[in-house]
């Protein structure tokens, strides 16, 4: 049982109640971790910035190279949630997370996203170089600001202990 409960929409507050609205209406659906979340609706809105962020890459990235970058940073994190939500987004697209051999580029991002969390204080320099290679400095900004959204999701949902939703526990790590 996560250590938050989710808001009951009936019971919420108006601007809560807004604020669920508005993200089913961009999203589509309500995640476990965005029920807990909206019990402060501008907490919501920063984290749901991910999106924004995801945007601004896909010009420079896949979505296939987001979804590794985004499972390395959340499996290092030791993070359920979000390692099962991108399994399954890859999975969806008929990849096995086990088995993908990824481009170099892809590589990097994996790289990358296991030095963030392991100690971003000490990104190696030789990766740092592979990096700033292939994206210019606006894509940098916004691929290590991704990767901060992503470190905070992980950190949100290991914290309170958020509970696995139902549709993800098929693409469960095993």
């Amino acid at each position: 049982m996560s250590r938050i409960s989710q808001i009951v929409y009936a019971q919420s507050s108006p601007e809560i109640r807004a604020e669920h609205d508005e993200e089913l209406r961009l999203r589509g659906r309500m995640t476990n971790m965005k029920r807990i979340m909206l019990h402060s609706p501008v907490a919501h809105r920063i984290y749901a910035e991910w999106f924004t962020l995801r945007d601004l890459l896909r010009p420079a990235l896949s979505d296939r190279g987001i979804w590794l970058f985004s499972l390395a940073i959340s499996e290092a994190s030791n993070s359920v949630i979000p390692a099962t939500f991108f399994r399954r987004a890859l999975i969806e697209q008929g990849l096995q997370p086990e088995t993908i051999v990824p481009t170099a580029d892809e590589a990097t991002l994996i790289e990358l996203g296991k030095a963030i969390v392991a100690n971003s204080n000490a990104v190696p320099n030789d990766l740092w170089n592979q990096i700033e290679k292939r994206f210019d400095e606006a894509t940098l900004v916004n691929l290590v600001a991704f990767a901060g959204m992503m470190v905070a999701t992980t950190i949100f949902t290991n914290v309170i202990e958020v509970e696995l939703d139902p549709e993800l526990a098929a693409y469960k790590k095993v």
